[in-house]
């Protein structure tokens, strides 16, 4: 069991299940949402995703059709979006986790449009685009 919240507390979130594929990813949408060099996040079945509190307070932002990003809307923090690509599962932004996350990442992906002054340090398999996992 995971629990979850964002930076001011007002939506929170239990995962009763594991957190599947985690990656980082470097992809420019990422990296804008994240302000960061890139964002991890991973893969829950949507029957394991509960909110506690706060369902209400999300907005969401569809950048692309069939891909929505989920946020705070009094603190900002992104929460998980929804892509149509992955029905039934709901990619959580793995910063918001609030528990000891026992699986690790996977890879690197989308590191052709990875940000020119981020210098990857770890032995990861990296990726130019979405995998096979």
């Amino acid at each position: 069991m995971y629990n979850g919240s964002c930076l001011c507390g007002k939506v929170r979130f239990a995962i009763a299940g594991p957190i599947n594929d985690i990656v980082f990813c470097h992809c420019v949408d990422c990296r804008k949402v994240q302000g960061s060099a890139y964002a991890t996040n991973g893969w829950v079945d949507d029957d394991k995703f509960q909110f506690l509190q706060g369902r209400d307070l999300l907005s969401s932002y569809a950048h692309v059709p069939g891909k929505t990003k989920y946020f705070c809307r009094h603190c900002g923090s992104p929460v998980m979006s929804i892509n149509d690509s992955h029905p039934r599962q709901i990619r959580v932004r793995l910063g918001t986790i609030d528990s000891d996350v026992r699986e690790k990442p996977k890879c690197h992906i989308f590191t052709a449009s990875k940000a020119n002054w981020d210098v990857i340090c770890d032995d990861l398999p990296q990726f130019t685009a979405w995998p096979k996992l």
